[in-house]
């Protein structure tokens, strides 16, 4: 599996166009009442899919992380307690098993590198390849690590015990992070959603309030206006939110 990849399922595909259509209806609604408006949001609308396979290959990639973290600890303790690197990544895939199901992408990949060095095909290159398939820095950085170690005939559990020790260092800050701003997460997601339920519930309870906003130039260009602002600020909060470690 090449993770920098994602293909859309059907079904996920036809989530993604619902919901960029429903999205250019009630902005259209909103913001101008207007047939022809929601003809214009349309395609914007069926942008969505690609926007949120962008946010699930976000997710599968941080699901990687997370469990990769698991994997190096698991594989560092079996050559630690003296396993050669083939028995230490069969070792590995037994314990990981146990914690991820079989459905675990750590899995998967640790299973794939036993069957193929069954072939005889070398670790080093199966990891080598690993890391150009993860899209990870940390998968990349540990496969280089493991090759040096692994030629220098050096004492590989505890290169690798510390290679894993500052890899998962670094992932506990990513998650640290996460756990810090997702309560602004939260928020973000909520004043997003503010000015269309403000807009909604004016109108169930005062109709014809906003009439003058949408039979007038001058009220279509203030809405206008609105919208652009409405749609920075979203841009600007969710950049504000992507933070990298």
């Amino acid at each position: 599996m090449n993770y920098e990849v994602y293909r859309l399922s059907a079904g996920e595909w036809l989530g993604g166009v619902s919901a960029g259509a429903g999205l250019a209806a009630l902005t259209a609604y909103v913001f101008y009442r207007n047939l022809v408006a929601f003809l214009i949001f349309l395609p914007f609308g069926a942008c969505v899919p690609l926007i949120m396979k962008k946010r699930w290959k976000k997710k599968r990639l941080e699901r990687l992380s997370a469990e990769f973290k698991e994997g190096i600890r698991v594989l560092s303790a079996s050559l630690r307690a003296g396993y050669s690197v083939e028995n230490a990544f069969r070792a590995s895939v037994e314990e990981l098993t146990a914690l991820f199901g079989e459905d675990g992408l750590i899995v998967r990949e640790f299973s794939y590198i036993v069957s193929q060095m069954s072939l005889n095909r070398p670790v080093e290159s199966l990891l080598a390849d690993f890391g150009r398939r993860s899209g990870l820095e940390d998968v990349k950085n540990f496969a280089e690590i493991f090759q040096l170690a692994k030629r220098s005939g050096g004492r590989l559990g505890a290169i690798m015990d510390y290679t894993a020790g500052v890899i998962g260092d670094k992932m506990q800050v990513q998650e640290d992070i996460l756990t810090a701003t997702a309560s602004r997460r939260l928020e973000q997601r909520v004043m997003s959603c503010l000015p269309y339920a403000i807009v909604l519930y004016v109108d169930m309870t005062s109709p014809g309030f906003f009439d003058v906003m949408y039979t007038t130039e001058a009220g279509r260009i203030i809405m206008t206006a609105c919208l652009l602002c409405y749609a920075a600020a979203v841009a600007v909060s969710w950049k504000i939110l992507e933070i990298e470690v």
